[in-house]
């Protein structure tokens, strides 16, 4: 499956829009993480745990958007985008979606 951000790939064309897909998870902070980063706040830092714990979501998040997408029998997905809202005051949303497309090789 190719993936992109922007709307084509240079050396294929688009032959067919299928849709638009997307792909979604929650994933809720631990008591734990946020001890430990409250304290890395204070005398600033990267909060390394946050980063992890985001960089797992979107993975997460492309994956589901994917299989949506293979469900489609896509070849591709174009203009990927991402997008996160908070659930809550313990959890927030990654959402991952894009346009599901049939490609045809450029001779």
């Amino acid at each position: 499956m190719r993936l992109t951000t922007v709307d084509s790939f240079p050396d294929q064309e688009i032959v067919e829009d299928l849709g638009v897909v997307r792909g979604n998870t929650i994933r809720a902070r631990n008591i734990g993480r946020d001890i430990t980063q409250g304290l890395r706040n204070l005398v600033g830092g990267e909060l390394k745990a946050y980063t992890e714990l985001y960089t797992e979501a979107r993975e997460e998040a492309v994956d589901r958007m994917v299989e949506d997408a293979e469900k489609l029998d896509a070849d591709a997905i174009v203009n990927i985008r991402f997008m996160t809202s908070m659930i809550a005051s313990a959890g927030a949303e990654i959402l991952a979606y894009g346009t599901a497309v049939k490609l045809k090789n450029k001779k």
